[in-house]
């Protein structure tokens, strides 16, 4: 069952625990969020995805020997709650200690827990340490935005007033920036992050976005409601033909949280980062 954020593991000192504990992941329901954003849970804007790696995951094979691997967890825009991720950390390290028959078993096991919490069906890889290393670390798609020398003196709140397009000029292009930041609403922890924004429509000034995206610096926010209100920002500013805002945060626990918010559905390249 969802509950209030504050009742939550997280800011709290909290014992580990080893073996399975389903019962330590913390739903957080989205609608108070989206209502606040303007956003009808029956119509939602945009679809998407939350994708979760996981770094830490261990667990027992039958014989009792510890295995290592990454896992990959790709939680639907949709679903009514997200999992707070102190509580998906301490979830997580319960396995620690559980024996498993298989990798299948354990994959099962993860992706029906995490789709209790979450409400709606939770895709699950637990891959290899050397497949994911022959994948390297990536560079974001598009051209970056971090060289312009522009002044900025807006920190937060959020300001969209802040966004300029040229109408008279349609583009279609995909734009990054590593400078985005945001604060935890709950223990006001610094989220780091690099925010990769595709659309076609009227031509972004990019000076303007690049101030946009550094104005959510002090923000209080979540990682998937942070690229939530960057996204309808741009779609209410821009009107565009198609719009995708994928940000992919700096691990924190042995976690990374990567949410995409799109007018479509798209392919998305889960390889890491260099911050990651």
């Amino acid at each position: 069952m969802a509950q209030d954020v504050h009742h939550s593991p997280l800011g709290k000192t909290t014992e580990y625990v080893a073996e399975y504990a389903p019962e330590l992941l913390f739903p957080i329901p989205r609608a108070p969020k989206w209502h606040e954003l303007g956003i009808d849970p029956q119509a939602l804007p945009f679809v998407g995805v939350d994708l979760w790696n996981c770094y830490e995951l261990s667990w027992l094979n039958d014989k009792g020997k510890p295995l290592v691997a990454i896992g990959e967890f790709a939680i639907p825009a949709h679903s009514p709650c997200i999992i707070e991720s102190k509580s998906f950390k301490l979830y997580l390290n319960s396995l620690n200690q559980t024996r498993f028959a298989s990798r299948e078993a354990l994959v099962e096991v993860l992706a029906r827990d995490l789709s209790a919490a979450a409400g709606a069906p939770v895709a699950v890889r637990v891959r290899g340490l050397d497949e994911v290393a022959a994948e390297g670390v990536a560079l974001p798609a598009g051209e970056c935005l971090d060289d312009l020398d522009i002044a900025i003196d807006r920190y937060g709140p959020p300001d969209a007033g802040l966004l300029v397009c040229d109408r008279s000029r349609l583009v279609s292009e995909t734009l990054y920036s590593h400078l985005l930041k945001s604060n935890c609403p709950v223990t006001g922890q610094p989220d780091w992050g690099t925010v990769v924004i595709d659309y076609a429509g009227p031509a972004l000034n990019r000076a303007a976005l690049l101030a946009y995206v550094v104005s959510l610096r002090m923000h209080g926010d979540f990682h998937e409601q942070c690229v939530e209100r960057i996204y309808l920002d741009l779609k209410e500013r821009l009107a565009p033909e198609r719009l995708t805002v994928y940000a992919r945060y700096v691990r924190r626990g042995g976690l990374d949280i990567n949410p995409c918010r799109s007018t479509h559905a798209v392919s998305l390249d889960n390889r890491r980062l260099v911050r990651q």
